[in-house]
């Protein structure tokens, strides 16, 4: 249970009780730099309708979808959403639920954990997943955790074409953790199975590749597997555009052991980049090492034998022994989970074929309109899926700026994560961007060079 001090003498109690003298001793870890050495600027209280108006006012300076053109991607894709998904995703039952531990009460947040397994399943081409994790990003470091087991410990080769904020999150938890982390650079746009093979050492537990990379561009991963096997570590795939599933081979298909990624997009909005929602399946024989908790299906005993369904696995050490438990991850992203079920649900097998498609060929026609532009060159000559980079002939920001003028939210500027790339930009055409919206972006960019 937690408590709130709300007097000065209970403050001082608390921190007595923890051997301390006052609120700066209790601070004195946190770096002056990053303190606010100041009240928060914040306005006098005010009514409730001037408050709203403040708020609406202050939102009003974001750049959204319902205003703008966008071409951003890079982890964050805008996919259409059928109106079923939300009509369905906000029933109360469906938003007011907490974790499902009472399952005689929560049949219905359970299956629909359960048909989320199912379908990640479905499109990774792997055994078993789990019922979501936080995002991405922390879904890669578990499972490069599973991969380096209990002592936690050795060494993880991963691709610079893994997305950099996922990088950094595997480097922050490699300094806890003691294990770690050697960076694979890439060529043209791709990592080379050469490379990884020479990265490779005794002490390797795993081989991170993103697929398609954060360049957009689709990895060699066939070729990549053999060498990850042969020196008996665990080849993780990092997916963060999922839509890419629907036309490429599944990381069950090209031997991963384990797929993670990000699924945000499917069901939901971009949001500013967040809440994210992380997925995790693997081959059968790593089921009782996945985080968090799987949902399994029963039966009933005797009568009609009805369906039911549970939490079969909890990794946690909350649920189990302390020395059994495989990881801390104890909440799931049910909403977003069940935002993203209803989604592949409503596409079925061949919607979500057909999105692939819509994606490759839009993202490929702009491709060809934007090249064929003076001074605007295509970064590499690797096949991609739905993002490419592209050399500017002008400063980003001054791209951006007009961009932003025309309404139009630009790709990522690369020179932000990738030194030595000023002035490259990484473009994502989905589904949803049409002939008339990449028109508009060509007409906007020629522009510019003129």
């Amino acid at each position: 249970m937690s408590y709130i001090a709300n007097t000065p003498q209970e403050q001082q109690a608390m921190l007595q009780s923890m051997g301390l003298s006052s609120l700066e001793d209790l601070l004195e870890t946190v770096p002056e730099n990053v303190r606010l050495d100041r009240p928060l600027d914040l306005p006098l209280a005010m009514a409730e309708p001037d408050l709203k108006r403040l708020l609406n006012t202050m939102a009003a300076r974001n750049k959204n979808l319902d205003t703008m053109i966008s071409f951003l991607g890079a982890g964050t894709y805008d996919h259409a959403i059928p109106s079923v998904v939300p009509h369905l995703q906000r029933r109360s039952e469906f938003v007011t639920s907490y974790t499902p531990y009472q399952p005689e009460v929560s049949q219905g947040m359970l299956q629909a954990i359960y048909e989320f397994q199912t379908m990640v399943c479905q499109v990774t081409g792997l055994d078993i997943a789990n019922a979501s994790l936080y995002d991405g990003s922390t879904a890669m470091v578990e499972a490069v955790l599973l991969a380096l087991g209990p002592g936690g410990r050795g060494e993880v080769v991963i691709s610079t074409g893994v997305d950099p904020q996922y990088r950094r999150v595997l480097h922050t938890y490699a300094f806890a953790r003691g294990f770690t982390v050697k960076e694979v650079p890439t060529r043209n746009g791709v990592t080379s199975p050469e490379d990884v093979s020479q990265a490779l050492g005794p002490s390797t537990a795993a081989v991170v590749i993103q697929q398609p990379n954060f360049f957009g561009c689709i990895e060699d991963v066939r070729a990549i597997e053999p060498v990850v096997h042969k020196s008996r570590a665990l080849f993780i795939a990092t997916i963060t555009e999922p839509a890419s599933l629907s036309v490429l081979a599944t990381p069950g298909e090209y031997g991963a052991d384990i797929a993670v990624g990000e699924m945000m997009s499917f069901g939901n909005t971009m949001s500013y980049g967040a809440p994210a929602l992380g997925f995790m399946a693997a081959k059968q024989k790593f089921m009782r090492l996945l985080p968090g908790r799987l949902v399994g299906q029963t039966v009933e005993e005797g009568g009609k034998k009805q369906t039911g369904y549970v939490l079969t696995l909890q990794t946690r050490e909350q649920h189990i022994k302390r020395e059994r438990a495989t990881s801390n991850i104890c909440t799931n992203q049910s909403l977003l989970a069940v935002g993203a079920t209803i989604f592949l649900a409503a596409l079925g097998k061949q919607g979500f074929y057909e999105l692939g498609q819509l994606c490759v060929q839009k993202a490929h026609y702009a491709f060809r309109q934007i090249t064929a532009i003076p001074g605007y060159e295509a970064a590499f000559s690797s096949p991609f899926f739905d993002e490419f980079v592209i050399k500017l002939p002008v400063r980003v920001a001054r791209l951006q700026q007009h961009l932003e003028q025309a309404n139009i939210l630009g790709g990522y500027p690369l020179d932000e994560s990738y030194p030595g790339m000023d002035n490259h930009m990484l473009f994502c055409v989905t589904e949803t961007r049409t002939k008339e919206d990449i028109d508009y972006l060509v007409k906007v960019l020629q522009e510019v060079q003129a």
